[in-house]
């Protein structure tokens, strides 16, 4: 990192307000999307989110032994001609000890860069530019499967621990990764990358990426929470918000041309506590939210027939409180991640997805709703892109050196969420929101 973190709240703090407050009028005309009030605006016009969940991007793109070109443009192709515009990737993963993660990552265990894996996200942002899309670079995890905030803070202090592990139920991962926040090395080691990744220029297009319009945002880590019980987030809470803001203007210090996410969960991620929740987006460009009904216990995957009524009201209070958060702040709202189970939670792609297109129905319906009356909901981003990959192991786990990836990331069954080229009713049902993405807008739809 070249300056202190001080440093960038200082140089950063006046972009900070403006960015938040009103949209940057030197890009109002330019291919960058930016904010103004409750909705996204590209050249003029809103731009709403047809978005999809695709974070082994890089990893296809990377010219080595573990990438596969042909094979991430092939999903590309097919992700333009459903009528996705939006894709949330993943611009970050470092290697370390635990065991789910997936190697390789952007970072050795070292904290080396890897070179082959950066430049497989050039190739990838490069290919989505060639198609009209725009992609939201993650820049860490709060989770395991990436190595994420747990990694960063085992680099700095030797300490870890493994979700999941026996010996540390729920909520001690949650809580430990939240120690993260108030680590002043651990969060020196982030800025690192922070600043590796937006200083960066892309080796393909030669294009800078502060100046490439194909980025929507820079987004902080992939579901960071202030921590899993209550006495952590009251511990971790004013940590937790430092982090945010210092990251914040870091990002923009750098980057005056690009919104700032959060990649938070939402009330989910803060005990239901919506103060929380507001306050972190306070310097941040938009509110995210995500909903997993079968994660959150909202739904049964062996009796959705029965579950499924209430996981639909459950599912429609949580938009409506968090449309509502997003309305006290005039800030666009995104559901960056929704995803359900095909039907008796099954993994096949021959499986039946009955439940989860009515899921999906509901999610699409409220998108839409905000597009025609103006409201803060302008977009979703499913969770996730399977395309043409299947699991290559009988009991659908990942297994270190697979490189068939899915949008099920390395530590979860191989098939539970994503979406399937083969998928045909599911695909159908995206491709019809697509077309509807024109509503109240004065342009026609496309077939």
């Amino acid at each position: 990192m070249k300056l202190a973190r001080r440093q960038f709240i200082a140089a950063a703090g006046a972009a900070t307000v403006t960015a938040c407050t009103s949209p940057r009028a030197s890009l109002a005309t330019s291919g960058f999307v930016t904010r103004d009030g409750m909705r996204l605006m590209q050249a003029g016009t809103p731009y709403r989110i047809v978005g999809a969940n695709m974070w082994y991007a890089a990893w296809l793109g990377a010219n080595a032994e573990y990438g596969d070109r042909a094979r991430l443009l092939r999903e590309l192709d097919r992700l333009a001609a459903l009528g996705v515009n939006n894709l949330r990737i993943m611009a970050s993963g470092e290697e370390g000890p635990l065991r789910n993660s997936i190697s390789p990552g952007f970072t050795r265990r070292d904290g080396s860069p890897n070179d082959a894996l950066v430049e497989g996200l050039d190739f990838a942002m490069a290919e989505m530019a060639r198609r009209s899309m725009t992609a939201v670079l993650v820049l860490s995890n709060f989770w395991e499967w990436s190595g994420g905030l747990q990694t960063i803070l085992w680099r700095a202090t030797g300490d870890y621990m493994d979700m999941g592990d026996p010996a540390h139920p729920w909520p001690a991962f949650a809580d430990a990764t939240a120690n993260f926040y108030a680590d002043g090395k651990a969060r020196a080691l982030y800025a690192d990358h922070v600043e590796a990744m937006v200083s960066r220029t892309n080796s393909v297009t030669g294009v800078a990426y502060r100046d490439d319009p194909a980025i929507l945002s820079w987004q902080l880590a992939n579901e960071p929470r202030p921590g899993g019980s209550a006495a952590s987030i009251a511990r971790s809470v004013d940590a937790y918000y430092d982090w945010i803001d210092e990251s914040a203007a870091q990002i923009r210090a750098l980057d005056p041309h690009h919104l700032v996410s959060l990649g938070q969960e939402g009330t989910m991620a803060t005990s239901g506590d919506e103060a929380i929740v507001r306050r972190a987006h306070r310097n941040i460009d938009y509110v995210t939210a995500h909903i997993w009904p079968l994660n959150w216990d909202w739904v049964a995957g062996d009796a959705l027939e029965a579950s499924w009524p209430a996981g639909r009201r459950k599912t429609a209070d949580y938009i409506a409180a968090h449309d509502r958060i997003a309305a006290s702040l005039d800030k666009p709202l995104i559901i960056e991640e929704f995803g359900f189970p095909r039907d008796e939670e099954a993994y096949s792609p021959e499986a039946s997805t009955r439940f989860r297109e009515q899921f999906y129905r509901e999610i699409y319906a409220a998108v839409e709703a905000g597009w025609l009356d103006g409201g803060p909901l302008i977009g979703s981003n499913f969770w996730a892109w399977n395309g043409e990959a299947r699991a290559q192991h009988d009991d659908a786990r990942f297994v270190a050196g697979d490189r068939a990836y899915m949008g099920d990331p390395p530590h979860e069954p191989q098939g539970w969420y994503g979406n399937f080229d083969s998928d045909q009713t599911m695909l159908a049902l995206v491709h019809d929101h697509a077309r509807r993405s024109c509503l109240g807008l004065a342009a026609s739809c496309p077939a």
